[in-house]
């Protein structure tokens, strides 16, 4: 399940070239998670390396994770 939020995720992502010759990507509804990077490849590693630290931030802090294609990832305490 982790893995297929994960890549819903980054399907939602948009990148953009910008003047000096670098890539952007963003995850819109991901507040936070971006990257900028000198090559589109090395930007979309990047950002979904940002998205994996992120939902593990947002798993550790009890926060709530947005809903992808359908895809809720719900926390649940441990007894």
């Amino acid at each position: 399940m982790l893995i297929a939020y994960v890549q819903a995720a980054m399907r939602q992502a948009l990148y953009e070239l910008l003047e000096d010759g670098t890539y952007y990507g963003e995850i819109p509804g991901f507040q936070g998670v971006w990257a900028n990077e000198s090559a589109l490849e090395v930007c979309r590693d990047e950002l979904q390396s940002v998205l994996e630290d992120w939902i593990l931030v947002r798993v550790s802090d009890h926060l709530p994770l947005p809903i992808v294609d359908g895809l809720e990832l719900v926390i649940k305490e441990a007894a």
